[in-house]
């Protein structure tokens, strides 16, 4: 069954680590992404962007996949299955169609609507059970079409909204999404530490966690990020196994086509590489 993120979120942001939000965009990805959960015994995001949704044919097609496979393969982590850069639209539907989790990303409307917008989904989450995530400040990058630099965010900003209820705040500490480009700056913690003394106890989201040091994932878990997000990494684990597989002419041996076969060895360096991110995440044996 899945559950709301708050509950594990206020888990981590207690135990000082962070569950990781993996990105699923088919069916190899969730069933890789949830057998690695129940093996390493942690709690789990699975992320979904608009995109994404309708690539897998629709909100309801997806919680009805989701739903499935925690049935039939015996999950019995938490699971939260959240809507990825939502957009008011986007959560609307997400919440009607069974998610238990929902990211409204307001951040680039002017901080009043965004302040009006999340406080009506906020009041509908709550009535729900669900949990809620908000942006202030745009992450870099680009997700699904949307090209955002890496902004810092307000921290007096991040209060405004903080204190409208949200289960979690996204807020951009110089993180993009995709690959870090050969400048990149690292991150602000400076702006990390500053909105943790506007928000309090309030989760904290780290977006675009593909290509962050070792060393600075760990400093920002420690000054209350809870919940980190991971797409390109599974993506670009999955393409590296897939194209050796047919370098190396394996699709062309035996009943080497079909496609249970041509998609395992992306399937299992997804499980090798969300593996990776719950060791450094601190979340395996905390479900």
């Amino acid at each position: 069954m899945l559950v709301s993120a708050k509950d594990m979120l206020n888990k981590a942001r207690d135990g000082k680590y962070a569950v990781g939000q993996f990105n699923i965009n088919n069916l190899e990805w969730t069933k890789a992404i949830l057998l690695t959960a129940q093996e390493q015994n942690s709690p789990v995001i699975l992320g979904v962007s608009e995109g994404a949704g309708k690539y897998m044919c629709g909100y309801k097609t997806v919680v009805g996949m989701v739903n499935g496979m925690i049935d039939e393969l015996g999950i019995t982590v938490p699971v939260a299955l959240h809507l990825d850069h939502g957009s008011y639209e986007g959560a609307k539907a997400c919440i009607d169609a069974g998610f238990s989790s929902v990211m409204f990303d307001g951040s680039h409307y002017p901080i009043e609507e965004n302040i009006a917008k999340t406080k009506e989904l906020v009041a509908k989450c709550e009535e729900l059970g669900l949990s809620i995530e908000a942006e202030v400040g745009s992450i870099g990058g680009e997700e699904d079409g949307v090209i955002g630099a890496g902004e810092c965010a307000d921290p007096d900003e991040c209060k405004a909204i903080a204190d409208l209820g949200v289960t979690m705040l996204a807020a951009g500490i110089g993180n993009i999404h995709g690959k870090y480009p050969e400048n990149w700056a690292g991150l602000s913690f400076e702006t990390l530490a500053a909105v943790k003394e506007k928000v309090g106890n309030m989760p904290l989201v780290l977006h675009g966690g593909t290509g962050i040091p070792e060393d600075m994932i760990k400093k920002a878990i420690s000054l209350g990020v809870a919940k980190i997000n991971v797409n390109t990494e599974c993506q670009l684990a999955f393409q590296e196994a897939t194209r050796k597989y047919i370098e190396e002419g394996k699709d062309k041996q035996g009943k080497g086509f079909d496609p249970r076969k041509l998609l395992a060895p992306g399937f299992e360096a997804i499980k090798q590489t969300v593996k990776e991110k719950m060791e450094l995440f601190g979340s395996i044996g905390k479900a």
